[in-house]
């Protein structure tokens, strides 16, 4: 654990679930870099973990949330408190390799223009697959649909070590994303209207909108229980991740590509809201639907986003839009039949 000046600061946000976090912190005391602190930022549980945290980990900094800010605002505040000068978000549905934290130090001190990090994230109960929230490094087509080197939608390649290899990524998931404290507040933090999903990805591009990189460490490893927080299908997972997508491409791009992509972009929205319904899939209907009215209910929202990301805009889009997939994932992925990351990036980029 950490001195009293840790070099990295690892930030959980919890909301209920004490057997999760439990399984979290105990193997984060089995890392054998050890100039860290904890923080975990409770988003008023409701299970009894703050007493339970106290009791069973007093060396734990506990901050203890007025109510549940989700993991953006959770995270940033967190942040508020911290001292090391990296910062590290972290999913308190995972478990680590005990040597996780030193290639993500050692990455991070190697190059300063790395603004975000992440390892490689393999799935908890099968370890021998990549897990579906991050897999070896994010990356995302022109119309905002992310995907990732070991998985591409519901397509969870196995780890073979195809993808070990340190390199540049369009964004580090937030289930374990390193962060420098001080770009990251330059950046704005967390958009606390994501709430949950994709936020990382933003922040990752406006990481890259200042001018710096985000990389993937595959030396790291971490392993996660996905959509133990939200399940898969759930509607409220459907319409974060719709309207969290759109969000970033109508604040984010410059406006004359912003309508471009944006106009192709409503089109599959509704190739997908139809593919949904035929497969009577209503959680998707009604988050996609809902989605879609907040875009349209939100107008003042999304221009103060695209306002704070002009004043810190340094990069062009065309310079941006060099680290994305040139053409459709979602095209590719299910007309073209692509399901690796491998085959997408030959044809789609």
């Amino acid at each position: 654990m950490a001195d009293s000046q840790p070099i990295v600061s690892i930030i959980i946000p919890h909301w209920n679930g004490i057997e999760v976090l439990s399984e979290c912190l105990e193997s984060l005391n089995q890392s054998t870099f050890d100039s860290f602190e904890i923080i975990v930022s409770d988003n008023a549980s409701r299970d009894g973990s703050q007493a339970w945290i106290k009791e069973n980990h007093p060396d734990i900094i506990l901050l203890e949330n007025d109510e549940n800010y989700g993991y953006a605002g959770g995270c940033n505040r967190g942040a508020d408190i911290a001292k090391g000068d990296f910062l590290l978000f972290l999913n308190n549905d995972t478990i680590q390799d005990q040597n996780w934290l030193q290639p993500l130090v050692d990455r991070m001190k190697s190059d300063d223009s790395i603004a975000a990090l992440q390892p490689k994230i393999l799935n908890y109960y099968n370890r021998n697959i990549f897990d579906y929230a991050g897999g070896s490094g994010g990356h995302m087509d022109l119309f905002c649909f992310p995907f990732a080197r070991g998985r591409v939608f519901l397509e969870q390649e196995e780890d073979t070590a195809q993808y070990d290899n340190s390199e540049k990524c369009f964004w580090a998931s937030g289930t374990t994303i390193m962060v420098r404290k001080d770009l990251f507040r330059a950046a704005g933090k967390f958009d606390k209207t994501f709430f949950a999903h994709m936020e990382e990805i933003d922040l990752c591009w406006r990481f890259q909108a200042m001018g710096f990189q985000v990389w993937a460490e595959p030396e790291s490893v971490v392993y996660h229980k996905n959509a133990v927080s939200l399940p898969m299908h759930s509607h409220r997972k459907y319409y974060l991740n719709h309207r969290n997508s759109l969000l970033m491409l109508f604040g984010n791009y410059s406006i004359t590509v912003a309508f471009y992509v944006g106009f192709i972009r409503m089109m599959l929205e509704f190739v997908a809201l139809g593919y949904a319904f035929v497969k009577l899939d209503w959680n998707h209907v009604t988050g996609i639907l809902r989605s879609l009215g907040w875009i349209i209910f939100h107008p003042i929202t999304i221009l103060k986003k695209r306002s704070r990301f002009n004043q810190i805009r340094k990069v062009k889009d065309r310079e941006i839009m060099a680290g994305m997939a040139k053409t459709s994932v979602v095209l590719a992925y299910y007309l073209g039949r692509k399901k690796t990351y491998l085959d997408m990036v030959s044809k789609a980029s």
